[in-house]
């Protein structure tokens, strides 16, 4: 099916409750269980490269797989770079065909971080890509206690309307007490400062540093105005984990492991789709969106 911008089901999980989750993919196999999970639930196909992962020197043979497998999937897919570095790493991202790019400027100047969005935005924007962007800064799990714990980095509800209006990105990433990777200590979320963004701003937010959290938390996060789910720490864990116990077991082949790794990220994927409540909710506009929403 068709690559599409995920900037209308965005909007249409907003307005009825429920959360996109994107996953990370890192080779065929994950995508290959990433796809498996989103046709087997009936859901909007969000799969995203991260910045790391795109710069390495099969990044655009990974990209031309997750294009291919995407042309043969049942329900619409939307292709994203997660947490782009440059404005040069977004546009190059772009001409690869992701139909969505994140520019995270988290960690500049407030200033720098706008006008290096807004030069995002008019580029995306001139060729249909919806743009995400990060306000304040989600750290690593494995800092947690120095950042998260303290409130470090927390986004300013006073500059989050500044924000959008001066950048007209699409979707906000917000830091509201997650972190990326596995936390040290216990994960706490602001769900008041997340009321506070939401009452300033219309346009769907994002939540980064989704492995960790517990059922609650992101049932929780949900209701109080998150749109899109960031996942992918838990899913290469959990797949290497099944794999290294898999490993002890005899006349054990390459292929076995390789269906293994699949098949987990299509088990834990299904999981966090129907946790989301995004389940049989394939954006019901989708297909009323052609032309410059939509990337082949």
């Amino acid at each position: 099916m068709a690559l599409v911008s995920v900037k209308q089901a965005l909007k249409d999980a907003q307005a009825g409750g429920y959360a996109l989750a994107l996953f990370d993919t890192y080779d065929m196999h994950a995508t290959d269980g990433i796809f498996q999970a989103f046709e087997e639930k009936r859901a909007h196909a969000f799969i995203g490269l991260y910045d790391r992962f795109f710069e390495q020197p099969n990044a655009a043979a990974n990209v031309a797989y997750i294009r291919e497998a995407a042309a043969s999937t049942k329900v619409p897919v939307s292709l994203m770079l997660d947490h782009g570095a440059s404005f040069e790493q977004c546009v190059r991202a772009i001409s690869l065909g992701f139909t969505d790019v994140m520019f995270d400027g988290s960690k500049l100047p407030l200033e720098e971080n706008i006008a290096q969005t807004k030069l995002v935005v008019r580029a995306a924007r001139a060729v249909g890509v919806a743009v995400e962007a990060e306000l304040g800064h989600v750290g690593s799990g494995n800092e947690y206690q120095s950042f998260g714990a303290k409130r470090s980095g927390f986004t300013d509800p006073a500059v989050v309307e500044r924000f959008a209006a001066e950048t007209g990105v699409d979707f906000l990433a917000v830091a509201i007490g997650t972190a990326h990777g596995v936390y040290q200590g216990e994960p706490h979320l602001d769900l008041d400062l997340l009321d506070a963004i939401r009452r300033r701003v219309e346009i769907p937010l994002v939540m980064h540093g989704g492995s960790g959290l517990s059922d609650a938390q992101f049932r929780s996060a949900i209701e109080h105005g998150i749109a899109k789910i960031n996942v992918a720490t838990d899913l290469f864990m959990t797949s290497a984990t099944r794999m290294v116990g898999a490993a002890r077991a005899k006349d054990l082949s390459y292929f076995d492991l390789a269906h293994l790794a699949s098949d987990t990220f299509r088990e834990r994927c299904g999981y966090y789709i129907e946790l989301f409540g995004e389940a049989g909710r394939v954006c019901p506009s989708w297909a009323a969106t052609p032309g410059s929403s939509t990337r082949r």
